[in-house]
């Protein structure tokens, strides 16, 4: 603890800060006998008390029989007011009537019963002088000691009720380390930050063993009884009494083989199981050792495994004992529980170092602990399960954590977060949280000092609490910032704007990132938004909780820089350069190591007309890694922040990163990447995921997750084709090709039991167009429960049909495949009677069984009667069934009372099933699952209200004994209340705090941005559970966090503007955004348009001055795309004819965009938004079909905005290579539609010609008086190419400039016979020669212009028939959501 502040001498004495203000235990004797027979525990304790002045000591004493006090050997006076009384007062609920006022009320009886067991209630009177004081007064001392005034106090007592701190069950007498729960069966000062050390004497029957804390010094028998036995334990560590922990029963010893400082103590029944279990733990205990470059401070270490029905979670710390559940330990023929065991037991023994020997030194520092613990459990898990699921585990649990982190609930250090929240912080999924976000903040500070520097500091902090001189044991997080600047040599400003924001603060960065590759300078340009997952309003709940916060700007960001990496054809490179603090907007030049290789003009051949009829999308998306060096890009890829990342890039290249990328968390990232662009129903997508299925050499994990990916992605668009992968592949390695039936089971091959394993869960989520379960789908499921063979297999296949098992329950049955229904449940059957005979490991099979029965019924409800499956399903509720098969009823049984009657009454049978439940962990569980229930009956969808009757019976039962006995059930309860209200389920901020509502983007109707995303934005997948196998997702929605949807829009700057003097592409305008009818092609023809608040300052001063937009040519006619002007644009382009040359056109090379910001530098002084867009079709691919040569672009622009429109381009003849020209037209969006008439649009389209339009038209006359000029040019170029024929650097550029000649002059010719177009009229429709026709509709905004090819009349001229145009204007009112 800290100590007090000393006074200065000018200070009042009453100033004074009194240092005995309260008792302080220094030594605590315990000796206890326990009687089996008669359920009772009795004995006496000594205290060795420091008495405050008042002379009045404060313990804590609950479920206790005092029966006497003796101070210094000599009765005194007591008093004792225990805390839970029963209430008398039953008409104090009677102002409930609904949610939020059962709420309020439940806030008042909870935090007012918190607040009453923070108060002593055994007060003792230590005032009368004793002897053993004065003797001690005339001993010489020095002026510290001869203020104390020490009192032995000792306590004879006996436990009332073995229910809460301490239970009977059967033949086993434990403890259960509940917070406040120690003074249940001893009297103490029962705080966290009071410790002391212990003397224990328990005395049992002789053949049982008692475990405690400490070291064992001896047993004997006992004198009086000699069929009785004590054992003695002294643990000279101070420790709080909550990690005091006693466990006795016949229990058998199994000493460690590796290391005799270890034991391991069980039932005898599960002895040989132990065995099996513990059998690596040894190297984890030297692992740690060796890493802390320290021995295990409390010399021994206990493991202590107990019946699941005997503990209230599934491990359990005490000093140097650890009490597990047995569900834990398995045989040599289990595979499924080895990964999750061995991480638990590591945990445990992590606590011992980080936790229960060195502790918090107030409760703003316990995330720090709790982090350490963490820390090195990631460190076991790295050393001896891989690396690979190192890094998976943390990636799936910072995803989870932002996921969370939106509130100030989510604060690590904070008054109002940790102290005023009395230790609820860390019980239930927010603490586990909030424990993985102390974890990941901690992994940051590593990766910013070095693992060897953070490892130092470990070392340093253990080696101080074990020197002997210093009685300080405890750590704060201002001590562990010091280590990290002076070891760590991390600047202290560094360190102080980092624990402000991520220890103090709440909230993740959310990086919403796009790009574009500029080819002629060789560099990527990127643009960045950062976002908070917490609201402004969470983060200032907590600066006004914390006053000691010197930085109240909450926008200012997160320090440090994040790494962009990327991966080029040849080379990979790190770009430091993503700054994390300043302006949210972030635009970025990235050079590229890398450079494409100039492509070689080949000259096709005669006759050959080029396929640009092929519909296969993944063809055009293959050319994105041909016209960039860039393979693939990763934001972070050291995982250095905590931080959601929304990464856009075209499709091609996420397969890359899925593909050549070795690491698992970018190859999870691409396949949520490719998940969320399902809607491609692309080819290619499927493909990748099945490449990654089926390598072996892929971390099963990934593996398992592109099985899912297949699953979600196959639809009857694609006739299935992720379903047929997935049979294909489960086929080839457990089918019998012979006789087409699968082999018998066989697991050696752990990665791939585990990715077979999961393939029927995935087959059976697969839906078809009606959404339901595809025939082969069902089939196949049916064929493997059938044929389920595990002899000769030396593993058990209890998960494995397990498995098989809930797969059915997620098969939805339509009318073809109802039939296949009966004989399914039939096989149920007969697995439920099998296990019936023979229990499989931890009832697993009967679990599953109960599940998918409960699933089918409530899925079939219209078809099957609930009751008769209730019946069923009750009698896997009696007591002496496993527990897990008893709440796995119950959860049933709950589901169906929910979805037939209503909330209310699924929360009735939930209080029922609580009050029979004897068991604290079948009490907590029940709670878990009704808080889950409540959740889905408060949720957006749903409209049903819970009853005054049901809540007044929960409120009952939060004031009730059970609750009282189980503080892990009564805070699961109080949350119940909160959701319910629609409330945050936690104390922080109860009842002012409202739940925080998801703001969800509007679509950007008005681009007012250039901006766009090339690729779809990952969505916001449910992470994966950590100890899931099986790919399940972990619910938060239980828990009351908010599920984000998949965000569809992207906030960017609003109205960025650009210089006047600028030429936009059609393929930019395109990406402005997406036409309403077309939303069903692929995403990279329909990028996302990106928005964000108004009070976001757009960065034009950095876009206006990235080029000089001023136009080289002076008479190319520019477009001004400055929103001040409020008129549409329409620009029409000629493309060229089909007789154009092909080298001329692939001589003007267009760059493909990637990402943001692109600058076409070859048009002059241009500015695009394209992000991913579709590449130009080429000339001569035009030639082949010029019907096709339409261009369309929907305006989403509203009235009174600016249209443009496109028809293919032209190189247009005339001085220098202008080939930019462009006709345009402007006209008010507003006006036109109304005042263009079918007859005479064309006309109307010329008299409303602007000026700079009409030098196009001017144009076309002086190109006809030009030819001759290039024909005399033409005929002196080839005088010269003849005297350089034997030249073999002319020998490349022959042809092309040949072409390039011929081009421009049949361009001139069709330019000037087309100059008469416009003076047409309408009248010759319906001849053989097709002319110029124009419709408008009424109710467009799009004017779309289409070229009709004519056909070439038999003439001995050259000069070809005029091309005619076809102009329509359609309308498209989008809806501004």
């Amino acid at each position: 603890m800290a100590k007090a502040r000393k006074p200065k001498s000018d200070e009042a004495p009453a100033a004074k800060p009194a240092e005995n203000t309260g008792a302080k235990v220094r030594h605590q004797k315990l000796c206890l006998s326990i009687d089996f027979d008669k359920r009772q525990i009795y004995g006496y304790t000594e205290l060795e008390v420091t008495v405050p002045d008042i002379g009045i000591v404060g313990l804590h004493a609950e479920n206790l029989g005092i029966e006497s006090v003796l101070v210094d050997g000599e009765p005194t006076v007591f008093e004792y007011y225990p805390h839970h009384q029963n209430p008398e007062n039953e008409s104090r609920w009677s102002s409930v009537s609904d949610p939020a006022s059962a709420a309020d009320a439940a806030t008042v009886e909870y935090v007012g019963v918190l607040r009453r067991e923070d108060t002593e209630n055994l007060l003792i009177n230590c005032c009368k002088p004793s002897k053993a004081l004065t003797e001690q007064l005339e001993c010489p001392q020095s002026s510290g000691e001869a203020k104390q005034n020490v009192k032995l106090i000792r306590i004879n007592y006996w436990v009332e009720k073995t229910e809460s701190g301490v239970q009977f069950n059967e033949n086993i007498v434990h403890t259960d380390n509940q917070l406040r729960r120690a003074r249940c069966w001893f009297p103490c000062i029962d705080d966290e930050y009071h410790r002391c050390s212990f003397d224990l004497e328990f005395t049992v029957p002789h053949n049982f063993v008692a475990v405690s804390v400490g070291k064992l010094l001896y047993q004997v028998m006992c004198k009086d009884d000699p069929t009785r036995k004590t054992y003695v334990y002294k643990l000279n560590f101070p420790i709080s009494p909550r990690w005091m922990s006693l466990v006795a029963g016949p229990f058998e010893v199994l000493p460690d083989h590796g290391n005799h400082f270890i034991s391991n103590v069980c039932l005898p029944s599960d002895l040989s199981r132990l065995r099996n279990t513990v059998e690596f733990f040894h190297e984890a205990y030297s692992y740690y050792e060796d890493y802390l470059s320290a021995e295990f401070p409390f010399g021994f270490y206990k493991q202590v495994f107990l019946p699941p029905e005997m503990v209230v979670s599934s491990s359990n710390w005490g000093a140097s004992l650890s009490v597990f559940s047995s569900q834990l330990i398995y045989d040599e023929r289990v595979i499924d529980q080895i990964i999750e065991t061995r991480i638990k037991l590591a945990s445990a023994l992590a606590r011992q170092w980080f936790g229960v020997y060195i502790t918090p030194e107030s409760p703003n520092d316990e995330w720090l602990l709790d982090g350490l613990a963490g820390f090195l459990t990631d460190m076991f898990t790295k050393k001896f399960l891989g690396n690979n699921e190192a890094r998976y585990r943390r990636f799936k649990a910072n995803c989870i954590v932002c996921k969370a982190d939106d509130s100030g609930a989510m604060c690590l250090s904070s008054s109002a977060s940790c102290k005023d929240l009395f230790g609820t912080h860390s019980i239930g999924m927010h603490g586990k949280i909030r424990s993985w976000k102390s974890v990941a903040v901690l992994q940051m500070l590593e990766k910013q000092m070095g693992p060897e520097s953070f490892r130092k500091i470990l070392q340093k902090i253990v080696s101080r609490a074990k020197d002997p001189t210093n009685a300080i044991r405890s750590l704060s997080t201002k001590e562990f910032r010091h280590s990290a600047n002076k070891i760590g040599n991390l600047e202290r400003p560094f360190l102080k704007e980092f624990f402000q924001r991520w220890v103090a603060s709440c909230g993740c960065p959310v990086l919403r990132i796009g790009f574009s590759y500029n080819k002629r300078k060789n560099i990527v340009e990127m643009a960045a938004l950062r976002e908070c997952t917490a609201s402004l309003d969470a983060r200032l709940s907590v600066i006004n909780a914390n006053p000691d916060l010197e930085n109240r700007d909450m926008d200012v960001g997160w320090p440090g820089i994040m790494s962009i990496r990327f991966y080029e054809l040849d080379v990979m490179s790190d770009h430091p350069k993503l700054p994390m603090a300043g302006d949210k907007w972030q635009l970025l030049e990235l050079p590229c190591h890398s450079k494409l290789a100039a492509k070689r003009y080949q000259k096709p051949k005669k006759g050959l007309k080029p396929d640009i009829l092929d519909d296969n999308v993944d063809a055009l998306d293959n050319r994105t890694s041909i016209e960039s060096p860039l393979s693939w890009i990763r934001a972070d890829p050291e995982i250095e922040y905590i931080a959601e990342v929304h990464l856009h890039q075209p499709l091609q290249m996420w397969i890359n990163q899925l593909e050549k990328d070795g690491d698992v968390v970018a190859q999870a990232q691409a396949i949520a990447a490719l998940e969320a662009l399902q809607h491609h129903q692309s080819f290619s997508i499927m493909n990748a995921l099945n490449n990654i299925l089926i390598e072996s050499k892929v971390f099963w994990r990934i593996r398992v997750e592109a099985a899912f990916a297949l699953a979600k992605t196959a639809s009857e668009e694609t006739d299935l084709a992720g379903l047929q992968h997935l049979i294909k592949f489960y086929k080839s390695r457990r089918f019998d090709a012979e006789i087409g039936l699968p082999k018998p089971n066989d697991f050696r091959d752990f990665p791939e039991y585990f990715v077979l394993k999961a393939i029927p869960h995935a087959i059976a989520i697969v839906r078809g167009g009606d959404g339901k379960s595809p025939r082969e789908a069902v089939e196949f499921i049916l064929q493997l429960v059938k044929y389920n063979d595990n002899s000769g297999n030396p593993y058990s296949d209890a998960f494995w049909l397990a498995e098989l098992v809930q797969s059915v329950g997620n098969l939805e049955f339509g009318q073809q495949t109802l039939t296949f229904l009966a004989p399914l449940l039939k096989r149920i059957d007969r697995i439920l009677q099998f296990d019936r005979l023979m229990p499989s490991y931890n009832g697993i099979l009967t679990i599953s069984c109960i599940r998918t029965l409960a699933q089918i019924a409530l899925n079939l409800s219209d078809f099957i009667n609930l009751e008769d499956v209730c019946k069923l399903i009750e009698p896997f509720q009696n007591f002496g069934i496993l527990l897990q098969v008893r709440m796995e009823a119950s959860r049933a049984l709950l589901n169906i009372e929910y979805h037939s009657r209503g909330i209310s009454s699924a929360l009735t049978l939930f209080k029922k099933y609580v009050v029979e439940e004897p068991s604290l962990r079948g009490q907590v569980k029940l709670c878990i699952h009704a808080m889950r229930l409540c959740q889905i009956a408060v949720g957006p969808d749903s409209d049903e209200n819970v009853d005054s009757v049901s809540l007044l019976g929960l409120l009952q039962l939060l004031e009730s004994r059970v609750a009282f006995n189980n503080e892990f059930f009564r805070h699961h309860l109080f949350c119940i209340f909160q959701i319910l209200a629609g409330r945050p389920p936690t104390l922080f901020g109860v009842p002012k705090e409202k739940s925080l509502q998801l703001v969800v983007m509007e679509t950007c109707i008005e681009p007012k941005s250039i901006f766009a995303v090339p690729a779809p934005e990952i969505g916001d997948t449910a992470p994966l559970a950590i100890a899931d196998t099986e790919g399940k997702s972990l619910d938060l929605a239980a828990f009351g966090f908010a599920m984000r949807p998949p965000d569809l829009t992207v906030a960017v700057v609003p109205e960025i503007k650009l210089p006047e003097s600028v030429v936009v592409s059609c393929s930019d305008i395109q990406q402005l955004g997406p036409p309403m009818e077309n939303r069903d092609q692929p995403l990279r023809d329909r990028p996302i348009t990106l928005e964000v608040p108004s009070t976001v300052e757009a960065p034009t001063e950095e876009i206006a001055q990235r080029e000089p937009v001023a136009s080289k040519e002076p008479d190319l006619a520019s477009v001004s795309v400055s929103h001040e002007i409020k008129k549409p644009v329409i620009r029409i382009r000629v493309r060229p004819s089909g007789a154009t040359s092909r080298a001329e056109v692939e001589g003007r090379s267009v760059d493909r965009s990637q990402g943001v910001m692109r600058h076409d530098m070859d048009r002059g002084a241009t500015s695009s938004a394209s992000v991913d867009a579709p590449q130009r079709i080429s000339a001569d691919a035009v030639s082949a079909s010029n019907q096709n040569n339409l261009e369309e672009v929907n305006s989403s622009h509203d009235l009174g905005s600016r249209m443009t429109a496109s028809i293919g381009s032209v190189k247009l003849a005339g001085e220098g290579d202008n080939f930019g020209k462009e006709l345009q037209c402007t006209a008010e969006s507003g006006k036109y539609s109304a005042s263009l008439k079918p007859g005479n649009q064309l006309l109307s389209l010329e008299h409303n010609m602007d000026p700079e339009a009409q030098k196009y038209a001017s144009l076309q006359t002086l190109s006809s008086g030009k030819e001759k000029e290039k024909k005399k040019d033409k005929e002196k170029k080839e005088r010269e190419k003849k005297r350089k024929r034997k030249d073999p650097e002319y020998i490349e550029k022959k042809r092309l400039k040949k072409e390039k000649k011929q081009k421009e002059k049949e361009l001139a010719k069709l330019m000037s016979s087309s100059s008469t177009l416009p003076t047409k009229r309408t009248d010759h429709i319906g001849s053989n020669r097709e002319t110029a026709e124009t419709k408008a509709e009424e109710q467009s905004g799009v004017i779309v212009a289409k070229k009709v090819e004519t056909k070439p009349e038999p003439s001995s001229s050259e000069a070809r028939p005029p091309s005619r145009f076809r102009i329509k204007l359609k309308s498209k009112a989008l809806n501004n959501t």
